[in-house]
């Protein structure tokens, strides 16, 4: 699993509500007119060459009026804080500054973890001054707590709850808190398919938790269970018309894999390899049927037997 893939998707997707979550001693006064533009990552290649870190989102912020000096947040996530190297990340950030001609770069590190002990500053110097004094925004999800963030209108936040700390016995309303939260903020279907994706990685329900949140949150369930099923339907007519351009069987058979692969992630978490292997291998028949037991079946064996 790439949790550094997961949240730079997350931040590109939602620049704005991921800087006043992650940035907030920065972003606070951004207004609604404000620009965030994320650097286009073969520009930095091309630039930078070596110096070049794919997975950091720099993020520029341009006031259109041009009051201001447009700013530069450099993004960074960290899943084990025993990799974080401040010397690696204020040389980046100076490499920034240079290719963008500018003295107003924010570095920002998210610890998926708890992150103590880990520098905070970088001061060099001399027996007389410092020359050189670097430190960054940090936000450690380990470190904050579930209950000031359960209602927030942040979809960022919301999404990031089963990341942040809670005692295990509210696991399950820190999952319904987050699905609450992605239904309420995101009216895409697309996105939000895969950001329920998202939470199942971080909330990582067991069975028994699942069976929970189904008795506990029946309307909720039942919501995002009609939600995948309408886009189930929706990939259904996708397959179609990919099947009109590479054959019309081949195109609804790879579609309906497709949906009944999210509808089961959705239902029982990640699918182990076997079934994957199933599902793909399945003809039209046999997925259409397995679809049908997915919103009335307890476990994925039942699904697939």
């Amino acid at each position: 699993m790439s949790h550094d893939q997961n949240f730079k998707n997350l931040i590109l997707d939602y620049p704005r509500a991921a800087l006043a979550f992650f940035a907030a001693a920065e972003a606070s006064d951004l207004g609604s007119d404000v620009r965030i533009l994320p650097v286009r990552q073969e520009q930095l290649q091309e630039r930078l060459g070596e110096r070049f870190r794919e997975l950091d989102v720099p993020l520029l912020v341009e006031w259109p009026d041009g009051r201001r000096e447009a700013i530069l947040f450099v993004l960074e996530e960290e899943s084990d804080a025993r990799r974080f190297s401040i010397h690696r990340l204020a040389h980046y950030c100076l490499d920034l500054a240079e290719l963008f001609d500018t003295q107003r770069v924010v570095p920002v590190v998210i610890f998926l973890r708890a992150a103590s002990g880990v520098a905070m500053q970088l001061r060099l110097g001399g027996e007389r001054h410092v020359y050189l004094d670097f430190h960054y925004l940090r936000r450690a999800l380990a470190e904050l707590t579930f209950e000031d963030y359960r209602d927030s209108d942040n979809l960022v936040a919301r999404l990031t709850l089963p990341n942040m700390s809670y005692p295990p016995e509210r696991r399950v309303e820190v999952y319904a808190q987050a699905v609450r939260g992605l239904t309420a903020l995101e009216p895409d279907p697309e996105k939000r398919l895969k950001y329920l994706d998202f939470i199942d990685i971080y909330a990582a329900l067991d069975d028994n938790e699942r069976t929970q949140y189904a008795r506990d949150y029946p309307d909720e369930a039942q919501t995002m269970s009609r939600f995948a099923e309408r886009f189930r339907e929706e990939g259904m007519q996708q397959g179609m018309q990919q099947g009109m351009q590479q054959g019309m069987q081949q195109g609804m058979q790879q579609g309906e894999a497709r949906i009944l692969a999210r509808l089961l992630r959705l239902r029982f978490g990640e699918l182990p390899e076997a079934a994957q292997v199933r599902i793909a291998q399945a003809n039209e028949s046999t997925l259409l049927e397995w679809s049908e037991r997915v919103l009335t079946a307890t476990s994925l064996d039942e699904v697939l037997h």
